[in-house]
Order: C-alpha cells, then structure tokens, then sequence
C-alpha cells in the first residue's frame, strides 16, 4: 500500500502519529533536544489524555522550539517551522489527516533538499505514491520510515508507538548527522 493510501486510511492515532514522527525526525534543524517531543509522544498512549493534554503538550513544544522568524533561515528550517506551526489544537478531524499529509511532504522535501546525491532545484514532488526505488538514498530511506511508521501505527493501537519512536529516532540521528555534515561543509 503505498504512503498515499496509508495516511487516508489511517485512525486519529497514526495521523497524529505520522506527523509527530515526521517532525520528531526533523527535530536537527530547529535546535531541539531529543526529548522535546516525549510528552506529546506519550499523550498518544492514552486515549483518555489525548484532547486537553495534546493541546497542552503542542503548546509547551512551540515554546520550546520557537525560533527567530523566517529571516535567514534555509528552507529545510522553515519547512520544519511550518509543520510544527501546522500542528492543530485537537488531536481529530478532517485538520489533522491535512496536517499529516503536509507533514509527509514537507519531510520528504526537506531529505531531498539535505540530500548531497541530489539537485533539490530539480522540483519539490516526491512521489509518494510508488515505492522509494527512484528516490535518492535519504529520501528514499525516510520514504521507508514514514512507510513504516504508519504501519506500524495502523491495528497496533498504543503498541505501535514504541516501534514508531524508535523509527523516528533512528532518522533523527540519520539527519542531525546530514545537517553536522553540512555545516562542516559550509566552514
């Protein structure tokens, strides 16, 4: 099933999930510790937590994670800014399957622009809907990830979460290494 069909299947608890898991691995580029996302991770355990403490929570981690503005900051930063800003309020609703859809895209575009194999100018699509066969190596791998993540999510209920954490930490690292590197680069 492709990324696609996945997320318009997908149960309040995996699109919140996704789109967690799709800012939790682009926590590198907004200066955020590893742990800055665990409290609203772990409003997803508990259905009966979820209303008053996600909001709570996503409120708590826009504090945290503010940043100086759009003035001077690349793109894969801003697109990260934005998902985070997109976040919406209630964890349901028609809002947060749009959130998490924008989320994937905004993920996979800021691998393809971190991407050394690639020419980001090349366009700002990334084909969801196929397989991660035609993608450069790091898109391709967070392609699988977000595959993975939703899977995982999907029929697995509270259980899945542990399994899409450590998916989502394990791209973390894989894009704080991208940016160290890149800014290694830049000196």
């Amino acid at each position: 099933m492709s990324l696609v069909e996945l997320i318009a299947r997908a149960d309040a608890r995996g699109l919140a999930g996704s789109g967690l898991a799709c800012l939790d691995r682009c926590l590198p580029l907004l200066d955020g510790g590893d742990e800055v996302l665990r409290p609203l991770w772990g409003t997803l355990a508990d259905d009966a937590r979820t209303g008053a403490d996600w909001a709570r929570e996503l409120e708590r981690v826009r504090d945290a994670l503010a940043g100086p503005g759009a003035s001077g900051e690349d793109e894969s930063v801003l697109l990260a800014r934005r998902m985070l800003a997109a976040a919406p309020a209630e964890c349901s609703g028609a809002a947060l399957r749009t959130w998490a859809d924008a989320c994937s895209v905004a993920s996979l575009r800021i691998h393809r622009l971190l991407d050394p194999a690639t020419d980001a100018a090349l366009g700002d699509d990334v084909r969801r809907a196929g397989g991660a066969e035609s993608q450069s190596p790091l898109v391709a791998a967070e392609l699988r990830r977000q595959l993975t993540v939703l899977d995982a999510l999907t029929g697995h209920g509270p259980a899945g979460l542990r399994r899409a954490l450590e998916i989502s930490t394990e791209g973390r690292r894989v894009l704080r290494a991208v940016v160290s590197r890149r800014a290694r680069g830049r000196t």
